[in-house]
């Protein structure tokens, strides 16, 4: 387990992080891989959308060009300060300060989950997949993007040590322990590494 796989550890991180956050991400996770992503999920205008590890409202602010009816969760306070002054705290997103791995909602209170560079954070990412499967109604939809598994095995024991990253084959394997079954992933990434992202779409069966 890397290092910022600690709840503890992630806020802290955080802490300090999201006062650039805004500025840094785009590097990794731009609007054009957000565009490509919002696509694959396919939302419908009327649709209830859950953004798990909303962060500072980045992924939060393409869903809201799909739907209205947007709710966004994080563990980090300092993350979601930055989104309040972009939405307000209730305004255009009802926000809500959780943990992925246990969510605070009923059962299929949503007809599609979102999370966008979160996963990789997760001390137990199946536990939290299985809330996401719980909260989700009948026939909607759950799309992940996490961090692309590196090819070099230089990259790879960095990664190792640092946080979560994976490639399809674990996926699958996560995906499927939480009790998905129509699974499937796509790569995307920058101009200068146009693989570095994995994002999956899960549907439940109607």
């Amino acid at each position: 387990m890397g290092i910022l796989e600690d709840k503890s550890r992630a806020r802290l991180f955080y802490k300090y992080l999201s006062k650039v956050y805004d500025q840094v991400n785009p590097f990794i996770w731009n609007e054009e891989m957000r565009a490509e992503a919002l696509e694959i999920l396919d939302l419908a205008p009327d649709d209830r959308v859950l953004d798990v590890g909303c962060g500072t409202g980045f992924g939060t602010e393409g869903l809201l060009q799909y739907t209205d009816d947007v709710h966004g969760l994080d563990q980090s306070i300092h993350q979601m300060e930055k989104a309040f002054e972009k939405f307000g705290r209730t305004d255009r997103v009802n926000f809500y300060r959780g943990d992925a791995e246990r969510l605070p909602f009923a059962d299929d209170s949503f007809d599609a989950v979102w999370s966008s560079g979160s996963i990789e954070y997760w001390p137990n990412p199946v536990d939290a997949l299985a809330e996401f499967r719980r909260v989700v109604k009948p026939g909607g939809s759950v799309l992940v993007v996490g961090p692309n598994y590196p090819r070099s095995s230089v990259f790879q024991r960095l990664a190792d040590a640092i946080m979560l990253f994976y490639d399809e084959e674990e996926a699958d394997r996560m995906f499927a322990e939480a009790g998905f079954e129509d699974i499937t992933h796509v790569t995307m990434g920058p101009s200068y590494n146009p693989e570095i992202a994995i994002t999956t779409l899960a549907t439940l069966p109607e």
